[in-house]
């Protein structure tokens, strides 16, 4: 016999879909004219008796740390969202929204993990990240990539969540455990720019009536983030961790301390090799001629090749030699940099400089890295910008101690520059620098860790995605 809890849901699935058919009768009979959804006050509040519950067990588990957290949110119910559950922020809180005719056919179990999911990107402050990098991957990949990452923290799963196992054998990829937001991006990213348009997140139409959601789409399971007020990212970091201070009422499991600690422990500035990753996102890449693809303005006309994305970089890493870094320094530096573009097609050129330029020379890997000539002179950054100008260089990373000119005689054209200060020196001395100005610390590459004992346990087998930072 079902028990209550199962019985209540049934219930409350036939009232939503009352709800439902209502609103699609008076919009047909009213064609032409917009329409809201009426949701009967009734239906809301047996809907949010029984999130009550489903919140009054989660606070009864060992992480109550996501019963606390659901406990300040606001909540309310949307039927245009194509998952059981969605998140944005609006008028300094989050707020939960819920889709009864999706949430409703999950048991308890799962009704926790879909929110513990929820709560999870909002920790990871995935709502800033996905607008940072919104236009420069599609909405397909950063969804998956993103669900990918806090999905492995969850057992109880509903079937159609994104996991690791589910995109390798959708996508024939063989995508490792382990690795970082980024990493599963490009990878995604890579295999939809190479399938056939008509294979690459093609939306269903079979819902006639627009504005109502009866099955998750993982193309459309984030687009309420949009809908989130415009706040600075140091203020939504503000507004987090006060969340997250009045959820923590006991122990929580470490990989979630871990997620917390990176979270609290950010400045609010990405330290120089994430603020590089971004730029080399923003790179104007260059488009690579395939038949494997429709052309995609002329789908009908076989004869025109399709295009596929290829980052194609150009940059240049100018090093100041005048004794200001270390040679500790240098070898860091160079090795991350290598280890952040390799995902790129791309050609870097190192610039060894101190009041003149003294050597240049390409390299592919670290062992192509020349060790310094010893030559220590005054600092000038006037040289490599002159340099630059004449060649065909899409981004300059300029390593020094910052003390050089007060002004540049001349400006640069056509490339952004990065300025990295080495960990001996205080400030860029130039008064307009063109560019970010970043400090040089050890701030390792993978910015994850996981415990095995965080990872889930049951038959899906997600034990292997990292959080990003």
């Amino acid at each position: 016999m079902e028990n209550y809890f199962e019985k209540q849901t049934k219930y409350l699935y036939d009232k939503a879909n009352d709800v439902v058919s209502s609103y699609s009768m008076l919009k047909a009979n009213r064609a032409g004219e917009k329409l809201e959804i009426e949701i009967p006050q009734d239906f809301k509040n047996e809907f949010f008796h029984l999130v009550d519950k489903v919140n009054l067990s989660l606070m009864e588990e060992k992480d109550n740390f996501f019963g606390y957290f659901l406990f300040q949110m606001a909540r309310d119910i949307r039927f245009d969202i194509s998952s059981p559950t969605a998140i944005n922020f609006k008028g300094a809180k989050y707020i939960i929204y819920f889709n009864p005719l999706i949430f409703l056919n999950l048991n308890i179990r799962q009704m926790e993990s879909t929110i513990k999911h929820e709560i999870l990107h909002v920790v990871s402050m995935h709502l800033v990240r996905a607008k940072e990098i919104k236009g420069r991957y599609s909405t397909l990949a950063i969804n998956m990539a993103m669900d990918i990452v806090v999905n492995k923290y969850l057992n109880n799963l509903p079937p159609y969540a994104t996991t690791l196992e589910q995109v390798n054998l959708d996508y024939s990829l063989k995508l490792e455990p382990y690795e970082t937001f980024e990493y599963y991006l490009e990878k995604i990213q890579t295999e939809l720019d190479l399938m056939e348009p008509d294979d690459e997140g093609v939306e269903d139409d079979s819902n006639n009536n627009g504005d109502i959601e009866t099955e998750y789409s993982p193309e459309k399971t984030h687009d309420i983030w949009e809908d989130s007020n415009e706040i600075d990212e140091n203020t939504l970091k503000q507004f987090t961790e006060k969340f997250i201070d009045s959820a923590q009422k006991g122990n929580i499991p470490s990989y979630l301390d871990k997620l917390i600690s990176q979270l609290k422990n950010s400045k609010g500035e990405l330290p120089w090799n994430l603020y590089l990753k971004r730029l080399m996102g923003t790179i104007e890449s260059n488009k690579k001629k395939t038949i494997t693809r429709r052309n995609r303005r002329q789908p009908n006309r076989l004869d025109l090749r399709g295009e596929l994305r290829g980052h194609k970089a150009q940059i240049a890493v100018a090093i100041d030699i005048s004794g200001s870094i270390s040679d500790e320094e240098f070898k860091q530096a160079i090795k991350e940099v290598l280890t952040i573009v390799k995902n790129y097609n791309q050609e870097i050129t190192i610039i060894e400089c101190d009041d003149e330029i003294r050597r240049v020379y390409k390299v592919k890997s670290v062992k192509d890295v020349k060790d310094r000539i010893n030559i220590r002179g005054a600092t000038k950054f006037t040289p490599v910008l002159e340099y630059a100008n004449n060649k065909k260089f899409n981004l300059l990373v300029y390593f020094t101690d910052g003390k050089g000119e007060h002004n540049l005689k001349i400006k640069p054209k056509g490339y952004k520059i990065l300025w990295v200060i080495s960990g001996r020196g205080d400030k860029l001395s130039l008064n307009e620098p063109y560019g970010a100005v970043k400090k040089l610390s050890k701030v390792e590459i993978k910015e994850e860790t996981i415990d095995m004992s965080d990872v889930r346990d049951d038959g899906y087998s997600m034990n292997n995605q990292a959080p990003i930072f």
